[in-house]
């Protein structure tokens, strides 16, 4: 729950390593600090060891000064502080200059990482090479001679590799190392193979050893290889180029998976290594009361000098915010989120990466968190009947598969609300879903080249649309036309469907041949057919709103589509009448017989043109929240401080009156 990552990546050159390290001074900087786990290194990108090794006696760091890891480890735990042992696994930059046979070789035969004559460490190392046993034996060593509190095996993902080893290993398993699907296919299979067997490993050497791997990101290969970990640890620094906005997604599925879920942020006020940097304390705060709201562990990642003494006023900065997580941990160990809208995640159709989050998971992200909604983000095989609705955002064609299961939800009385091409079958021509109630006119306007326009970001919108919307989403945009910067799909409705918005088409498209203005033409005022249907419990829209919302924020499509959420789900978890910056999630401890609302205002500014942070804590007051509450209620409270707080039960909601959040309050309801 307060675990610090402890960075060393120490160069050679570096003079006097550990020198002036004192075991007992470093675990009582922890302890003050109200850490309960540290991780601390066996061996760093840089390819050296802290630990006495047999095994590699060669690669003990040269200037090291002191016994480190056995030394943090036992100190800790006379502290009662755990130690993971942190080893690298694909950046070694000893090993690649040792065996550049065992780097990662691309198909044009150049080797993959860092040049030559360039600072730093990012070469990879193939994972079918003889690399793989240097590991094992590594791993073998590490637990039967240091020992520590489970492993931490950092930076592993899925690549591209045709060495002579990969091609091999394809032809035997009838993979073509020609074909780049084929490559693909089978560094996804090589790195889950390589987790599951190391695992397994280590859990034969050491019985219950806890295990987990990092590569930046969790996604969807993890859900095939989630029983390799014993948890997942959420590499998600705001400012070193994740955003505010990887962390709530990337939880948001992995909490989904099996496995324990912890954030990881840092001390540094940019990235990874930033040495003698403070991060600003308010958001310091936000990115660790987050995780908790998000039933995740607290994790926070800093470097240790090389003379091995940590910063006094770093571990007073980490101890301010652990202190506080420490008093809330009561209410937040054993949660799990309270959550009613799944939403599926478009990067099992589109693919992404470390920093690579589909557009359209952020946008709609983005509008479910600003309304106020509960939900999760999952793939094509989680259970979708334990929600009451599911969303489909932008881009989330549909085989038969998918199609036949979202059908028998809609079935089942779930409701459901797709955009865009989300319905489609995979070729994007026809509907899969005939509870949308809408069927595709074509594939619309073309550009020069022959290919559809319709969701596409052109510099002056030369391609878009206007909605009108209907009586039925008109609560909170007035009813006339709004831009929606892209085209959308051209669809009629089917009968027994309703038309909730119109689609009404410019007077042209901007070419060199027509055009006005700076931008798009404005309105004819001629309708071109549904933006917005309703057939049942289904909505469609047929304009990409999310990854546009994630573009520029048109705050019409947020209500758009908050409203078509309001029509389907009319009595939602939770409501709140804060401002749209407020973040408002519920966890239950079951055991407790409690549910506890997490209340976040921090608002992250961009204070410099690189990344966005948090320097002032703004307050609010005079909230109303309203609970969705299954039983009686017993009691409502503030918690940590135990503060009763008004509350008012009726037809199933509990109405709380907050008088105050300052940056962060929990709000606990006791049902019976």
């Amino acid at each position: 729950m307060r675990q610090i990552h402890l960075d060393f990546h120490t160069s050679e050159h570096l003079p006097d390593v550990a020198g002036r390290f004192d075991a007992e001074a470093f675990a009582g900087t922890l302890a003050r600090a109200h850490v309960d786990s540290v991780i601390c290194f066996a061996r760093c990108h840089h390819g050296w060891v802290y630990y006495r090794s047999a095994d590699l006696a060669d690669r003990v760091h040269p200037q090291l000064r002191a016994d480190l890891l056995e030394e943090q480890i036992r100190a800790c735990r006379d502290a009662g502080i755990r130690v993971p042992v942190y080893t690298t696994v694909q950046w070694d930059d000893l090993t690649c200059t040792a065996h550049p046979e065992w780097r990662i070789q691309h198909a044009d035969g150049s080797l993959e990482g860092t040049s030559p004559f360039e600072a730093g460490f990012y070469r990879k190392l193939c994972l079918n090479s003889p690399f793989r046993q240097f590991m094992r034996d590594h791993v073998r060593e590490i637990l039967t001679t240091v020992g520590g509190d489970g492993l931490y095996l950092d930076f592993i993902r899925p690549d591209v590799c045709v060495c002579a080893h990969c091609r091999r290993l394809m032809e035997e398993t009838g993979l073509d190392p020609e074909r780049p699907a084929d490559r693909e296919e089978f560094g996804v299979s090589t790195v889950n193979a390589f987790e599951a067997e190391m695992t397994a490993y280590a859990r034969s050497l050491a019985p219950g050893c806890p295990v987990t791997y990092n590569g930046g990101h969790i996604g969807m290969r993890h859900r095939g290889i989630a029983g390799a970990y014993t948890h997942f640890e959420l590499e998600t620094l705001p400012s070193g180029g994740w955003g505010y906005q990887y962390f709530p997604v990337t939880a948001r599925y992995a909490r989904t998976l099996g496995p324990a879920v912890v954030g990881t942020t840092g001390k540094f006020h940019s990235t990874w290594g930033d040495f003698h940097s403070l991060k600003n304390k308010a958001a310091l705060e936000y990115e660790c009361y987050r995780m908790l709201a998000m039933a995740a562990g607290c994790s926070i990642g800093d470097q240790l000098h090389p003379s091995g003494v940590l910063d006094p006023d770093a571990y007073r900065l980490i101890g301010d915010v652990y202190a506080e997580v420490e008093r809330k941990e009561p209410w937040c160990r054993g949660a799990v989120p309270v959550t009613e809208i799944a939403v599926l995640h478009p990067e099992e159709v589109l693919g992404g990466g470390v920093m690579q989050l589909p557009p359209a998971v952020q946008g709609v992200t983005r509008m479910l968190e600003e309304g106020g909604h509960q939900f999760d983000l999952v793939d094509s095989h989680a259970d979708f009947g334990r929600y009451r609705m599911l969303v489909l955002p932008d881009h989330i064609r549909t085989g038969p598969r998918v199609a036949e299961k979202i059908e028998r939800f809609t079935a089942a009385g779930g409701a459901l609300v797709a955009t865009f091409e989300s319905g489609m079958t995979p070729d994007g021509s026809a509907f899969a879903l005939p509870s949308l109630g809408v069927t595709a006119r074509g594939p619309g306007e073309t550009d020069a080249e022959g290919r559809p326009v319709r969701g596409r970001a052109f510099p002056r919108n030369d391609h878009t649309d206007y909605v009108r919307p209907g009586e039925a989403l008109a609560g909170r945009v007035p009813r006339t036309e709004h831009t929606t910067y892209a085209r959308g799909v051209d669809i009629s409705a089917d009968d027994g469907t309703d038309v909730l918005a119109d689609t009404v088409a410019p007077y042209f498209d901007r070419h060199w041949r027509h055009y006005t203005s700076h931008l798009q033409a404005p309105s004819s005022g001629r309708l071109r057919g549904p933006a917005a249907t309703r057939r049942g419990n289904a909505v469609y829209f047929a304009h990409p709103l999310f990854t546009q919302y994630e573009r520029n924020a048109p705050l019409w499509m947020k209500h758009l589509f908050l409203d078509a959420v309001d029509l389907l789900l009319p009595e939602p978890l939770l409501r709140h009448d804060g401002p749209s910056t407020l973040r408002a999630t519920v966890n239950a401890q079951p055991e407790e017989g409690r549910q506890v609302v997490h209340l976040l205002h921090y608002v992250p500014e961009r204070r410099g043109s690189a990344f966005d942070t948090v320097e002032d804590v703004i307050p609010l007051h005079g909230l109303t929240v309203s609970l969705r509450t299954p039983g009686a209620v017993r009691a409502v409270t503030s918690v940590p401080d135990g503060t009763p707080l008004p509350h008012h039960t009726a037809d199933g909601r509990t109405r709380i009156a907050v008088d105050r959040v300052d940056g962060h309050r929990m709000i606990c309801v006791e049902t019976s």
